[in-house]
C-alpha cells in the first residue's frame, strides 16, 4: 500500500523529465496565441465580468431600491450581504460541479443562476424576490470564482498562462467600475436588466469554445482532448509533445483513483493544500473585503473627498492591472507576492510613513517592518487625509498586481487533477468565509479604531511575506504537469 503511490509519483515525475530532455520543436515551450484561444478566454472572462457587475451594484442602486422599494436600511444592508452566503453555497458547489459537468458545463450552469438572479431583482415587487436574485448571483459568483481560473489555467500555453489568468483582475476592475457608471445615469431596475447582457454574451459563446483538453484527458477522453487542444493551438501547431505530456500524466493519475476529499490530508498533498489555503486566506484577511465594500467610509474618516478619492482610485487600479498582465509571466508570481507584501506591510500599517519612515531602508531589511509597525502605532490617528489616499492607492495597486489575482493562478497551476474538485472547493469555501469575516468586522473594527484596523491588516501582510519565502513555489515557464509532479513529490 505504502509503495504504491510512490511508484506512481516516480513514474509520473520520470515521465515529464524524459519529456523535456526530448522535446524540441512544437508543444507548449512556443505554442502561439491563437484567434480560438483569444476567443475562447474573452467568452469565459464574462462571467468574472458579471460577478464584478453584482459586486458594484449595490453602491450606486442603493438610495433607488430603498425609496423605490420602500425598504430599511436593515432590509437592504442584508440584501448586500445575502450576495455573500450564495457564495459560500457557490464555492461548496464549484469543485463537484467543475469535475462533474466539466469546466464548461460549469459555467453554464453558473451563467444560468447569474441571469435567474438578475431577472428577479430587475422585476422585484417584494423582498422575498430581491434576496432570491441577490442569493443567486452569489451562487454564480462562488462558482466562476474558481472555474474561470482553473479554466484557463487549463488552456493557456505556459509562457502567457500568467498574463492571460491576471485578465480576470482587470475584468473585475472595469465590472465593478462600469457599476458605478452605468448606475448613476440610470435606474436601479435598468442597472439590473443591463446586467443581464453579459451572461447572455457567456452564455451563447460557451457552446463555440472548447472543453478543458486536461478535464477531457483525465475522465478518458483522449480524442476529444487532442481536438480540443489542435483548436487551441492551431491547425498548423504541432502538439504531439503537450499532448503526451498530458495524456501520459492523465494515465497514471486515473491508476491512483484518488478522488476523495479526505485524500486532501494525506503527506504528498498536504503542500499543495497548505500553499492554496495559506494564499487564500492572507489575500483576503490583509483586508481585501474592507476596503472594497468601505472605500468610502475610509475617506470620509480621513477628511479626504470621496467622488475625488473613488475615481482616482478607479483609474490607478484599472491602470495597474494592465500592468499586471505585463509582469506576471515576465518576473513570476512567487517575486511579485513577496514585494507586494512587503509594500502592504509598510505603508498600510502607517498612513504617514511616506513622511516619517526611509521606505527603501526598511525595504532592504524585513525586520524592520514589523518593528516599524509596532512603534508607529501611536501615530497612526494622526494620520492626513493626503497620506490615507496614499495608502489606499498602495493598497489597491497591491491587491491589482499581487495578492489580487495571483494566489488563484497558483491555486489552479499547481494542485493536481486527481484532487482539483475537492481541493478547489475546500480553498473556495476557505476563501468566501475569510471574504464574509473582513466584510462583517470591518465597521466593527474602524469604530474601536480607525488605525488599529489597519495594523491588524498590515501585520498579516508580514506574515504572508515570511509564508510565501517558506513556502510558495515558482511556477512560472513550466508545465502543469511538471508543477503538479514536483509539488506532490
Amino acid at each position: 500500500m505504502g509503495k504504491e503511490p510512490l511508484l506512481q509519483k516516480v513514474r509520473i515525475q520520470e515521465d515529464i523529465e524524459s519529456d523535456k530532455k526530448t522535446r524540441v520543436n512544437g508543444g507548449d515551450d512556443d505554442s502561439p496565441v491563437t484567434f480560438v484561444l483569444l476567443l475562447t478566454t474573452l467568452t469565459v472572462l464574462w462571467g468574472s465580468f458579471s460577478y464584478g457587475t453584482a459586486a458594484g451594484f449595490t453602491s450606486p442602486a442603493q438610495t433607488g431600491m430603498i425609496k423605490g422599494l420602500n425598504l430599511s436600511l436593515a432590509e437592504f444592508s442584508f440584501f448586500g450581504s445575502v450576495l455573500t452566503i450564495g457564495g459560500l453555497v457557490g464555492a461548496t458547489l464549484s469543485g463537484r460541479f467543475a469535475d462533474l459537468f466539466g469546466r464548461r458545463g460549469a459555467m453554464w450552469v453558473s451563467n444560468s443562476f447569474c441571469l435567474v438572479g438578475w431577472l428577479m431583482i430587475a422585476f422585484a415587487q417584494a423582498t422575498w424576490s430581491l434576496y432570491i436574485g441577490r442569493f443567486l448571483l452569489g451562487v454564480a459568483a462562488g462558482v466562476t470564482s474558481y472555474v474561470v481560473p482553473v479554466y484557463i489555467v487549463e488552456i493557456a500555453p505556459k509562457r502567457v498562462r500568467g498574463t492571460f489568468s491576471a485578465v480576470s483582475t482587470l475584468v473585475m476592475c472595469a465590472s465593478v467600475s462600469s457599476s458605478f457608471l452605468v448606475g448613476s445615469v440610470v435606474s436601479w431596475q435598468n442597472l439590473a436588466l443591463l446586467s443581464t447582457v453579459p451572461c447572455v454574451l457567456e452564455f451563447a459563446g460557451l457552446f463555440f469554445i472548447p472543453e478543458s483538453p486536461r478535464w477531457l484527458s483525465r475522465n478518458g477522453r483522449v480524442k476529444e482532448s487532442e481536438v480540443a487542444l489542435q483548436r487551441l493551438r492551431g491547425s498548423s501547431t504541432d502538439i504531439s509533445n503537450e499532448a503526451a505530456e498530458i495524456k501520459k500524466y492523465m494515465e497514471n493519475l486515473q491508476e491512483s483513483k484518488e478522488d476523495g476529499f479526505l485524500e486532501l490530508f494525506k503527506p504528498r498533498y498536504s503542500r499543495a493544500v497548505t500553499v492554496g489555503i495559506g494564499l487564500l486566506v492572507l489575500q483576503q484577511l490583509g483586508g481585501l473585503s474592507g476596503y472594497t465594500f468601505y472605500l468610502s467610509s475610509i475617506f470620509r474618516k480621513a477628511g479626504f473627498p470621496n467622488n475625488v478619492g473613488v475615481t482616482i482610485a478607479t483609474v490607478v487600479q484599472s491602470t495597474m492591472s494592465v500592468f499586471g498582465l505585463i509582469i506576471v509571466d515576465k518576473f513570476g508570481r512567487r517575486p511579485l507576492l513577496m514585494v507586494i507584501a512587503y509594500f502592504k506591510s509598510l505603508l498600510l500599517n502607517d498612513p504617514t510613513c511616506c513622511d516619517r519612515h526611509d521606505v527603501f531602508g526598511v525595504i532592504h531589511h524585513r525586520a524592520v517592518v514589523f518593528v516599524s509597525g509596532i512603534f508607529s502605532y501611536a501615530l497612526l490617528e494622526n494620520y492626513t487625509s493626503i497620506s490615507t489616499f496614499i495608502g489606499v492607492l498602495v493598497f489597491l495597486t497591491s491587491i491589482t498586481i499581487g495578492i489580487g489575482g495571483i494566489p488563484w493562478v497558483i491555486v489552479s497551476e499547481m494542485t493536481p487533477m486527481n484532487i482539483k474538485g475537492s481541493s478547489g472547493t475546500l480553498c473556495n469555501i476557505t476563501s468566501w468565509s475569510s471574504n464574509w469575516f473582513v466584510a462583517y468586522t470591518f465597521n466593527f473594527l474602524f469604530e474601536w479604531s480607525s488605525s488599529g484596523v489597519f495594523f491588524i491588516y498590515s501585520m498579516i501582510s508580514g506574515v504572508g511575506i515570511v509564508f510565501v519565502m517558506k513556502m510558495v513555489p515558482e511556477t512560472r515557464g513550466r508545465s502543469l504537469e511538471e508543477i503538479q509532479a514536483d509539488i506532490t513529490r
